[in-house]
């Protein structure tokens, strides 16, 4: 999805690696009336319907880390929707020394139309029960649609950041495509970040 709506002037910028979530995926899902996007389809977890149990999220975060121990090292995270929960609980469970303590420290992530474990809607998984405990100082950038039906998580998620920069597109729960001045915002966040990694994210 990212590569369909995003410019290759911010592509050009990063280093990209695309993971599938370990868990295949349960229920119907609005990907599957893309033409683009065929089955099979994955989850980074399994919740109940109150969403406050989880299954396979250790699991989870072990496969990200052993990615990132073959494959590293990684500056910094980036997810949609599930993978946004997951990869921003990641920030902090690393901080707290929960989770990635087999890897360099992460700098930055950016989360499209993530969601805080703990906040509203969603219950908090045992393993990240400390993630949002102390304020988040690495950068972060957030991309918020005004009709995603969980903006108002969305919304609850910059709490969890110290001064968050933060895209607001008029698109519901999908990546952004992204006008000429949201592209400026995006590749001064990725010169920001460029600075703080000494190279290319």
């Amino acid at each position: 999805m990212l590569t369909m709506y995003w410019s290759p002037e911010i592509l050009d910028e990063l280093d990209l690696h695309f993971l599938d979530g370990p868990c295949p995926a349960l229920g119907p899902s609005e990907v599957e009336t893309l033409p683009h996007f065929p089955p099979p389809y994955y989850e980074w977890f399994h919740t109940d319907q109150n969403k406050t149990q989880f299954w396979h999220f250790n699991e989870s975060v072990a496969y990200v880390e052993d990615y990132m121990i073959k494959n590293g090292p990684f500056d910094g995270l980036m997810g949609f929707s599930q993978g946004a929960a997951l990869s921003s609980a990641l920030i902090g469970m690393q901080l707290h020394g929960d989770a990635l303590t087999k890897v360099p420290p992460l700098k930055f992530v950016m989360l499209i139309s993530g969601s805080k474990f703990g906040y509203k809607t969603f219950g908090t998984p045992k393993l990240a029960v400390n993630a949002y405990s102390t304020p988040i100082q690495l950068p972060s950038l957030h991309f918020i649609g005004d009709k995603d039906f969980l903006k108002k998580e969305n919304l609850g998620l910059l709490d969890a950041y110290l001064n968050p920069v933060v895209i607001h597109h008029p698109e519901g729960h999908k990546v952004p495509r992204l006008d000429a001045n949201n592209t400026k915002v995006v590749l001064g966040f990725i010169e920001k970040i460029g600075k703080l990694t000494n190279s290319r994210p």
